[in-house]
């Protein structure tokens, strides 16, 4: 049985790395990468509810008078 040539293995091996880190640096090199947003004030509306133009009162049970 013939005996296996490997003495080309870490040549091929190798290349293939470096095909593929060439590769993914392109394709990497490609992408917009934004920057921070930066940040934007933005003015708040205050709706007014119907509940905070009155004034209101919440009555416990067990602060009402108790009937006898």
């Amino acid at each position: 049985m013939p005996q296996l040539d490997t003495s080309t293995w870490f040549t091929i091996i190798l290349s293939m790395f470096m095909a593929l880190f060439i590769m993914f640096q392109l394709k990497i090199s490609k992408h917009n990468f934004y920057s921070d947003p930066e940040l934007i004030l933005t003015k708040t509306h205050k709706q007014n509810t119907p509940w905070e133009t009155k004034w209101t009162k919440i009555y416990l049970p067990l602060l009402l008078p108790q009937h006898s």
